[in-house]
C-alpha cells in the first residue's frame, strides 16, 4: 500500500534506500547532505533488515567500501556533497572499470574548493563528463522534487545492476533540505544468498570460486585486453543512451521559446513560464531528468520548432555545452546562471529571456 509522509529530501533518500533493499550504506558527514546518514543511524535498519550503516573515516574510505560491497553482489550506496564527491573520483573510476553496481548521491554545494554550504548545480561536469580518469560514464539522475529524490533510489539501484555501472543521483542543497509530501513504496523482500549468487555471477562470495580466480580488478597490463574492456564499456554506454533517456516537457506544444533546466532550476522555470505567458510570451520548459544519457534527440527536435533556447543553471554554464551540441538549428542559445548559493528568481529569468533572446 505504501505510505505518505512529510520529509526532507535527504531523509526521503535514506528511507527509500531502506525500502529498496539496500544492503549497505557507507558515508562521511558533510553539509548539506548529513541528514542521509543521520536518518539511517536513527532508524537502525541493521536491526530490522540487516542493512549495514557505517560512517567511514573519510570519503575515500567510503567509496572503496562500496567497491568491496558491490564486489560481493550487495546493493550498496553512499552520499556526499561536492568536495566529498571530488575525493571519491578515483573510486568511482574503479567501479566503472570493474563494472560494479553502486549508487552515489551528490547533494551539490557551491565551489570551487570548500565554497559554501548553499545549493549549487556546478557539479554537472564532474558527474556527467566523468570526474575520474579514463573513458567512462555514470547514469546520472537529476531530481526536481523530494518525491523524485525517493523514487530515483530504487530506479538507480535497478539501473546499476542492469548495466553493472555506478549510478549517481545529482541533486542540490535546497532539494536536500526542503520538506514535501512524499509517497514511499512498500519495502521489497531482501534477497537470499542464493539469489545474490545467481543474479551476480561476478560476485566474490567467500565460497570456492567457479572460475580460475575470484579477484575483481580493473587492472590489465595487456594493451589489447584493456582496449577490449573499453570497447565493452563504450557499447554499454551506447545501449544506455538508446534505452534510459528520461525527460519532461512542460507547455512546449505552442512554445516559441524554451527554457532548458534541471533540478531546482527547472522548478523555478515553471514559475517563470507563468510570468512570461502573462506577458504574451509563449515559453515552455524542457527538463532533462537523466543528465547522462542526455536527451539529445528530443531537444534537437524542439530546437527545430522554436525561436530560441535559454539554459538556466546555478553555475557558469555547464549543461549548455550539451544543449548546443544537440541542437542543429540556427537559433540563439543563451545561458543564465547564479553562483554562491544565490538562487535565480523567476522575474530575473524572464528579464534575461526578453533581453538576451527575444531582444536579439
Amino acid at each position: 500500500m505504501g505510505e505518505l509522509r512529510l520529509m526532507k529530501g535527504n531523509e526521503a533518500i535514506a528511507e527509500a534506500a531502506i525500502r529498496a533493499g539496500c544492503d549497505g550504506y557507507f558515508g562521511y558527514p558533510i553539509t548539506p547532505q548529513s541528514e542521509v546518514m543521520e536518518y539511517l543511524m536513527a532508524e537502525k535498519p541493521y536491526e530490522s533488515t540487516g542493512m549495514v550503516v557505517l560512517q567511514a573515516e573519510s570519503e575515500v574510505a567510503s567509496i572503496n567500501m562500496l567497491y568491496g560491497g558491490a564486489g560481493t553482489g550487495k546493493i550498496v550506496m553512499t552520499s556526499s556533497s561536492s568536495p566529498g564527491i571530488s575525493l571519491m573520483q578515483e573510486g568511482i573510476s574503479y567501479l566503472a572499470g570493474t563494472q560494479l553496481p553502486a549508487l552515489i548521491v551528490n547533494i551539490v554545494r557551491g565551489g570551487p574548493g570548500l565554497g559554501t554550504i548553499q545549493p549549487s548545480q556546478a557539479d554537472y561536469n564532474q558527474a556527467v563528463k566523468g570526474g575520474g580518469h579514463g573513458d567512462y560514464h555514470m547514469i546520472v539522475y537529476a531530481p526536481a522534487s523530494v518525491q523524485e529524490m525517493a523514487d530515483f533510489v530504487a530506479t538507480g539501484f535497478k539501473a546499476a545492476f542492469k548495466y553493472r555501472t555506478p549510478v549517481m543521483i545529482l541533486s542540490d542543497g535546497a532539494i536536500g533540505q526542503m520538506m514535501e509530501k512524499v509517497y514511499l513504496s512498500d519495502p521489497v523482500p531482501r534477497r537470499t544468498e542464493e539469489e545474490i549468487i545467481s543474479q551476480c555471477p561476478w560476485a566474490t562470495t567467500g565460497r570456492p570460486p567457479t572460475r580460475d580466480h575470484n579477484i575483481i580488478t580493473s587492472l590489465d597490463l595487456d594493451p589489447a585486453g584493456q582496449e577490449r574492456l573499453n570497447l565493452v564499456l563504450q557499447e554499454k554506454y551506447r545501449k544506455i543512451e538508446e534505452n534510459e533517456v528520461m525527460y519532461e516537457e512542460i507547455e512546449c506544444e505552442d512554445a516559441e521559446y524554451i527554457f532548458t533546466a534541471f533540478g531546482l532550476s527547472a522548478r523555478i522555470c515553471q514559475k517563470a513560464i507563468e510570468l512570461a505567458r502573462e506577458k504574451g510570451i509563449n515559453v515552455g520548459l524542457f527538463r532533462p531528468i537523466t543528465l547522462f544519457p542526455f536527451p539529445k534527440k528530443e531537444i534537437r527536435e524542439l530546437g527545430r520548432k522554436v525561436k530560441g533556447i535559454m539554459v538556466v543553471e546555478m553555475n557558469a554554464g555547464q549543461m549548455i555545452e550539451d544543449v548546443r551540441l544537440s541542437v542543429d538549428s540556427d537559433i540563439p542559445i543563451e545561458h543564465y546562471g547564479r553562483f554562491g548559493g544565490i538562487i535565480p528568481t523567476p522575474d530575473e529569468i524572464v528579464n534575461v529571456l526578453e533581453n538576451k533572446i527575444i531582444g536579439d
